[in-house]
């Protein structure tokens, strides 16, 4: 039995092939392609070509993919939607989508905030207003919508009224329409959970897209054996059926398979790792085998959302970085980059572009390309270049530590070759041949994880009794989403008492993960 993993970065689109006992048999990296489809096609076919194996016995293939990102980013792709909050009279006098660009404001069709919703204690602020919410899904349905936003005012403490909405959306609208409720999405905080859920409802034409894709170049390439997974943002994979309904927590997965794979490789469960790409540099950090969870809202596309990310922190440095010298003799590198085109601009390659890369090579970091076509580089303007590239590593792994103590340190990606192997702030810096392609690893060798989070109050429910509950539905959550209940774990357990709420009232958030069922 085999494992295909395959991560679609800006500049490459990576794929490995692991056995049965997680050894990886087969690594290539491939330019990704303006359509995406066609890279993962040419990563496929040279990964398979590399192992020769019987390709009906790859029986998991899973998918990393930054589409849902770009569709925000760019603008593209993006369905037409309806956005209701049930939340009058109390939240009127903030409008949905407030803070929005206009030009992303276009996705929706039309919006409606009704009567509803809670109280931070549980309380019913006012009844769901049935009649008004009939009414705005007719007029969806008139306009032909086929995706619906459902927030309401403290759903994170119940969703009676959010579930009641979507029932009856589905009702009238038929039970295709792809309902998103914001329970199910974001954390606390109504606009930036909001926010989240508007952005799944609009990406529901990308997953589909990309979901169907995958499953077609496979196809193409005659693995029809294998169970397909989407790689999610926490670390995870969820199933293609899940991706369509949750898009949105694809978002950053790339830096998270980046992470897992590190752990994998070097066997560390706490570390940063350094993530070096072709055009970015991506830092991230390891607790316990998965990635840290950022704490602050997240901004996608100029949207704030407040749903799960990883704490990521990314810099401009790449392989394919510009290396510049100013006037007063300083050297600068990057942020620009010459990205996917390094193989035709870089001066190691025959181009006219001195790059982070020419400098690795002119300094005999690492052999690629044609080392005599950087001799005549000046060796203290390589020395000054390589400076200028540790100080901006060294900087962000301190942006990224909790106390002053040196911390260990995974370098991957295949732009860590520019990176000097003795780093300030870092008690061992560790490597691994099978570095370049941490990111597919990482997608491969995934588990699927389900997540609890809610308000309780202790005065209530003892917390022993809660936590207990809590921890049950975390594996029933990660049982649902594919784990085998057996190797479920506990990932995180968190419980914050919120000294604004009445009573001994905590957020109290698990997280479960287990092995491929």
């Amino acid at each position: 039995m085999y494992k295909l993993g395959i991560d679609v970065g800006g500049t490459n689109t990576d794929a490995v092939l692991l056995d049965d006992q997680l050894h990886v048999i087969a690594s290539v990296k491939k330019h990704t392609t303006p359509d995406v489809y066609d890279g993962i096609l040419h990563a496929v076919e040279a990964v398979l070509e590399q192992a020769d194996i019987d390709r009906s016995e790859i029986r998991q293939a899973m998918l990393g993919t930054t589409q849902c990102t770009n569709a925000i980013v760019e603008r593209k792709n993006l369905a037409q939607i309806g956005v209701m909050r049930i939340g009058a009279p109390a939240s009127k006098g903030i409008p949905l989508m407030v803070d929005w660009a206009e030009d992303l404001k276009k996705i929706a069709a039309d919006t409606v905030i009704v009567e509803g919703g809670f109280e931070y204690d549980g309380k019913e602020l006012a009844p769901f207003d049935q009649a008004a919410a009939s009414e705005f899904f007719r007029g969806l349905k008139e306009k032909g919508i086929q995706s619906v936003a459902i927030s309401c005012v403290f759903s994170t403490i119940r969703n009676d009224h959010e579930l009641e909405a979507a029932k009856l959306c589905r009702e009238i609208m038929g039970p295709d329409v792809h309902v998103s409720v914001s329970s199910e999405i974001g954390s606390m905080g109504l606009i930036e959970r909001e926010n989240a859920t508007i952005l799944n409802a609009a990406l529901y034409k990308v997953a589909q897209s990309f979901t169907e894709g995958f499953a077609e170049s496979l196809a193409e390439e005659g693995i029809t054996n294998a169970e397909i997974y989407l790689s999610q943002n926490d670390g995870t994979l969820m199933t293609m059926e899940y991706a369509r309904r949750y898009p949105i927590l694809t978002i950053a997965s790339g830096p998270t398979n980046s992470i897992r794979g590190a752990s994998y490789l070097s066997r560390l469960k706490n570390a940063i790792v350094i993530d070096v790409g072709g055009t970015t540099t991506d830092l991230g950090v390891i607790q316990n085998g998965f990635p840290r969870e950022s704490g602050v809202a997240v901004t996608i596309g100029g949207v704030r959302t407040n749903f799960r990310m990883p704490d990521v922190v990314s810099i401009g440095l790449g392989g394919g970085s510009i290396v510049r010298q100013k006037e007063d003799g300083t050297v600068t590198v990057g942020p620009d980059s010459v990205g996917y085109q390094i193989t035709e601009k870089a001066l190691c390659f025959g181009g006219d572009v001195c790059t982070a890369t020419d400098i690795a090579v002119r300094l005999g970091m690492t052999e690629l390309g044609d080392a005599s076509l950087v001799r005549h580089l000046d060796e203290e303007f390589a020395r000054k270049a390589l400076q200028a590239i540790r100080s901006l590593c060294e900087d962000s792994i301190d942006a990224m530590k909790v106390s002053s103590d040196d911390v260990d340190v995974i370098l991957v990606g295949g732009g860590s070759i520019v990176l000097p192997e003795d780093l300030a702030g870092a008690r061992s810096v560790a490597k691994h041949e099978y570095g370049g392609v941490a990111n597919a690893i990482g997608s491969a060798i995934s588990k699927v994880s389900g997540v609890y989070e809610r308000l309780i109050n202790y005065d209530e429910v003892p917390r022993e009794q809660a936590l207990e509950k809590a921890k049950g539905e975390a594996v029933e959550l990660a049982v649902a989403a594919g784990a085998i209940r057996e190797t479920v774990e506990f990932i995180d357990v968190e419980d914050v008492p919120l000294q604004y709420y009445p009573g001994n009232t905590c957020r109290v958030k698990i997280k479960a993960a287990g092995d491929l069922a």
